[in-house]
C-alpha cells in the first residue's frame, strides 16, 4: 500500500513539476490582489479535473474494448512521450509551452487559471492513461484521490516559489531531465509488468 502510494504521489509530481512555475506567474502577476489564491485554486482543480476525467474515459474505454493482451502495450505511450522528451533535451531543442505569454495575455480568474492548467497538461492524459488502463477501477479510484489531495499542496507551492525566484529557477531547469527518465522508466515497467513481447 505504501508504495502504491509513492507511485502516484511520484507520478503526480513529475507530470505536473512545470504547473509550479506556472501558477507562481499566476501569483506574482496577481500579487496584492484579494482572491487571487482562491481563483487560482478553483482553477487549477477545474483544468486538473479536466484532464483526469479525460484519462478516465478514455482508460474505461480501452478497458471495455480492447482484449486484456494488448493492454500492457500502452506502455509504449509513455516510452515514446519519455524517448520524444530526452532526444528534445539531446538536441538542444527549449521546451517552450508559452506558459509567460498565455498567462499574461488573459486577466486571472479561475476560467484562465483552468483553461492555462488544462492546455499545459494536455501531454498528462498520455502518462495517466496507459496507468489507469493497468490499475482497474480501484486503482484508478485510489490514484485520483491522491492526485486531487496533492493539487492543494502544488498550489501551496507555487505560492512559495512566487516569492523565491532561485527556487523556480532550479525547478525549471531540473524538470526537463526529471520528465524523460520518468516516462521511460514508467513505460519500461509497464511493458515488462504486463509481460508485453514476450518479456
Amino acid at each position: 500500500m505504501f508504495a502504491f502510494i509513492l507511485q502516484a504521489v511520484g507520478l503526480f509530481i513529475v507530470t505536473n513539476i512545470d504547473d509550479i512555475i506556472v501558477l507562481a506567474l499566476f501569483f506574482a502577476r496577481g500579487a496584492g490582489r484579494p482572491g487571487t489564491t482562491t481563483r487560482i485554486i478553483a482553477g487549477q482543480y477545474l483544468g486538473f479535473g479536466a484532464i483526469l476525467i479525460t484519462s478516465i474515459v478514455i482508460a474505461i474505454g480501452a478497458n471495455s474494448f480492447l482484449p486484456e493482451s494488448i493492454i500492457p502495450y500502452f506502455g509504449l505511450i509513455p516510452l515514446a512521450l519519455g524517448l520524444r522528451a530526452a532526444w528534445k533535451i539531446w538536441r538542444g531543442e527549449a521546451e517552450d509551452d508559452d506558459d509567460e505569454e498565455l498567462i499574461t495575455s488573459k486577466p486571472i480568474s479561475v476560467t484562465s487559471v483552468a483553461a492555462v492548467t488544462f492546455a499545459n497538461g494536455g501531454d498528462n492524459v498520455g502518462v495517466y492513461v496507459p496507468v489507469f488502463v493497468t490499475v482497474g477501477t480501484s486503482g484508478i479510484v485510489a490514484y485520483s484521490g491522491i492526485f486531487l489531495l496533492l493539487i492543494a499542496a502544488l498550489v501551496l507551492a507555487a505560492r512559495f516559489v512566487a516569492t523565491r525566484k532561485y527556487i523556480a529557477v532550479i525547478l525549471e531547469r531540473w524538470e526537463h531531465v526529471l520528465f524523460p527518465i520518468v516516462l521511460i522508466g514508467l513505460g519500461i515497467f509497464i511493458l515488462v509488468e504486463g509481460g508485453a513481447f514476450g518479456i
